[in-house]
């Protein structure tokens, strides 16, 4: 490493952003550890390089997801009526793809343009339009198998998370997370839970280029890059304490979302509305209830009681304040659609957070034959 990349790394790692006053990396540092040794007894300091384990885990979930798609939610969602049909893409045609991959839906001008080049009527360019935009459109049993698997891991990581936190003082008195900060050791189950949250994440980047395509595919992206990068930061700067009531408070409600989502695939329509019907208070209450009269109030609050501000704790706050910002304008959204529903008085309420993608091959050869 040259001198001036020693510079960076030095002026971007200053402790004096990233830590107290008074704190050092080195303070992390527990030289009577053996090296082969990842945790003692009562636990390690979180370090940085742990943040690399996440990415070899996230190849194991995603190999994990393909076998909880292929043998257990592929076959239910067979035996609920949905088919598994293969995509049947138009005849090949490069001056065609060319402009699709710009635009889906052509204007009239391009349509005529492209007769002009193509040799083809402008009826045959449209059919070829649709048929290329029906062909990447997913079907219900591929949104309801993807849908399984993260219902199986919400469900999964919110019991693990509820089970580690359970036996934490600090889960019970959240004062607890200032004391004695930053010097918070990590048991390994606590580590196991940031590091299976993080790799989830990575996950869902890493898939979401071979998933279902969805209309809000780069504001998705960047929702999990801001995630990733709330879990990296809260363990760089040893607010670890404070990162697993947060994720604890934002698992609760996610696998309620999925089942409703499950219900709604499998057309159990009133199963899926009483299951919303559960999700929205507990939406409501753990988003803009709990977080912000729980855990804002702790760190906005308490961490000035407790202890000296830095840098990186306003960073931390302002993160967390953002979220909450998110969370105001999505439940406003939730009940919008609430009440949409209802004064429509249609048969289903599609929450706010439901899929976003295109709609399903077999929704539109419905519509076609009506």
């Amino acid at each position: 490493m040259n001198e001036k990349s020693v510079d960076i790394a030095a002026w971007f790692w200053n402790p004096k952003i990233w830590l107290p006053p008074n704190v050092t990396w080195d303070s992390f540092i527990e030289k009577d550890i053996e090296d082969n040794q990842l945790f003692s007894e009562d636990g390690e300091f979180a370090q940085f390089t742990d943040l690399w384990y996440p990415i070899p885990i996230a190849m194991v979930l995603m190999l994990i997801r393909f076998a909880v798609e292929r043998w257990i939610f592929k076959p239910i969602g067979v035996k609920a009526g949905m088919k598994d049909n293969k995509r049947v893409y138009p005849k090949s045609n490069s001056i065609l793809e060319a402009s699709y991959r710009n635009s889906n839906a052509p204007s009239s001008e391009t349509v005529e343009s492209l007769a002009v080049e193509t040799q083809l009527s402008e009826i045959e360019i449209q059919r070829w339009f649709r048929q290329r935009k029906f062909a990447e459109m997913p079907t219900t049993l591929q949104k309801f198998c993807e849908t399984g698997w993260r219902f199986v891991f919400y469900s999964g990581i919110f019991v693990y998370g509820g089970i580690v936190l359970w036996s934490k003082p600090y889960f019970w008195d959240i004062d607890r997370c200032w004391f004695e900060y930053p010097k918070h050791k990590i048991s390994f189950d606590l580590w196991l839970y940031y590091m299976l949250e993080l790799a989830f994440y990575w996950s869902l980047c890493f898939s979401q280029f071979f998933d279902v395509k969805r209309k809000d595919f780069w504001e998705m992206f960047i929702h999990h890059q801001a995630t990733i990068a709330l879990i990296m930061f809260s363990w760089t700067t040893h607010f670890v304490r404070m990162g697993t009531l947060v994720m604890i408070v934002h698992d609760c409600g996610d696998p309620l979302l999925e089942l409703a989502k499950l219900l709604r695939y499998a057309k159990n329509t009133r199963a899926s509305e009483a299951v919303l019907v559960v999700f929205t208070p507990v939406w409501v209450i753990s988003r803009c209830v709990v977080f912000p009269g729980w855990i804002l109030k702790s760190t906005i609050y308490d961490g000035l009681r407790y202890g000296e501000v830095f840098p990186a704790y306003y960073i931390f706050n302002g993160l967390l304040c953002t979220l909450q910002c998110l969370h105001v304008m999505w439940t406003y959204l939730l009940f919008k659609a609430i009440y949409r529903a209802m004064s429509t008085k249609s048969d289903s309420i599609d929450d706010i957070r439901s899929d976003s993608e295109e709609e399903s091959e077999e929704s539109t050869s419905v519509k076609k034959q009506n």
